[in-house]
């Protein structure tokens, strides 16, 4: 079967990783902060916080962009987090 066929086995909520990328300081990263908060409070997903100021690749990747929203390892938004649109992600 074509890999693009296949479906991918969907994660729980719990099962999920939200990373939030910014520096101190950042209005915008306070901000999306409490909304991941809230999220994944309701979701039962775990988040995480990295520091731009760093680390040297993840400043490289994304410093025009901060903050910066993954999923699992992977963009989900940037400067703004819309809160329903981030528990679709999270399968909620």
């Amino acid at each position: 079967m074509s890999p693009l066929l296949r479906r991918k086995e969907k994660k729980r909520p719990e099962e999920r990783m939200v990373t939030l990328i910014g520096k101190p300081g950042c209005h915008l990263c306070d901000d999306a902060q409490e909304v991941i908060e809230k999220v994944c409070a309701e979701t039962g997903a775990q988040w995480e916080k990295k520091d731009i100021s760093q680390d040297e690749e993840l400043y490289r990747r994304h410093w025009e962009q901060i903050p910066v929203v993954l999923v699992d390892g992977e963009q989900h938004t940037f400067w703004r987090v819309n809160p329903e649109r981030l528990r679709k992600a999270l399968g909620a």
